[in-house]
């Protein structure tokens, strides 16, 4: 079995006066090449923290990271550095684009460190906008774009640089749900088509049901790991459609429970 990730025995220390708080409390998993996987907790439970691990962007104080067959808990900050740029992907949950650029320029962005010609980026970052569907969008300016629009844009530049592996941290934060299921019905997809790994940490459980696999977190332990079985799913749905000739939602969400979604997002970022 060849992963993309392996973790293990993770802890993550921090001294509070004279409190010790560990905020990763002895983690062990891996993730598969291909998979899309979610992190879920709620403030506080570690989940953050994890994918700093994850992404090198913090040390852990004991254990394991492995990504893309390479250790990098021992790396200098230097090799991170460049590590992250030929291996990983981020999509942000505030989209982080610059306002000053079209979103063209905003996906050949991450291109331009790595020294690639500007009509070569131009032409990859072309290509990764029509497949996130934003064909008629490529030359607006962010403040011309939804928050779904802006988020595509991200996804796109996210997958620009062909990442061993996407990093997605409460990717729908800033959304509304119905917005929400467009951009995880997309990253699913997109995530498929072109083989990428994907680590998306959220607090909202039915996002989390896009996912492969979902890894509780609390405390800073993985208290259950759970699958979602999407290909039976989908014979279902095929089946149903052909027998109705209507199309059926893959992970339908009524709409008081979208109400109640929405309120609980709005809780939690209060509480963040």
């Amino acid at each position: 079995m060849e992963y993309a990730i392996e973790v293990k025995n993770l802890y993550k220390l921090y001294r509070v006066g004279d409190e010790v708080v560990r905020a990763l409390n002895g983690v062990d998993f891996q993730i598969k090449k291909g998979e899309f996987c979610a992190i879920v907790g709620t403030s506080g439970s570690g989940k953050s923290t994890l994918l700093n691990m994850l992404a090198g962007l913090e040390k852990p104080t004991k254990g394991e990271v492995i990504i893309a067959g390479q250790h990098i808990e021992h790396m200098e900050e230097d090799e991170l550095v460049s590590f992250r740029r030929e291996n990983v992907g981020f999509i942000f949950q505030s989209f982080h684009l610059i306002g000053t650029m079209n979103a063209v320029e905003n996906v050949a962005l991450p291109l331009s460190f790595r020294g690639v010609p500007r009509s070569e980026r131009l032409k990859k970052a072309d290509k990764m906008l029509d497949l996130v569907k934003l064909k008629k969008h490529k030359k607006h300016f962010p403040n011309q774009m939804s928050g779904g629009q802006q988020q595509r844009v991200g996804v796109a530049r996210a997958l620009v640089v062909e990442p061993e592996i996407i990093f997605a941290d409460e990717p729908t934060g800033n959304l509304d749900s119905h917005t929400s299921e467009d951009v995880m019905h997309l990253m699913q997809d997109v995530v498929r088509k072109e083989k990428r790994t994907l680590v998306m940490v959220t607090h909202d459980n039915h996002l989390a049901e896009y996912a492969d696999r979902v890894f509780h977190i609390i405390d800073g332990k993985i208290v259950k790991i759970e699958e979602n079985h999407h290909e039976k799913e989908e014979s279902l749905q095929e089946k149903d459609e052909g027998s109705t000739g209507k199309k059926t939602e893959r992970n339908p969400v009524k709409k008081d429970e979208r109400v109640q979604a929405d309120k609980n997002n709005k809780k939690e970022k209060e509480r963040a």
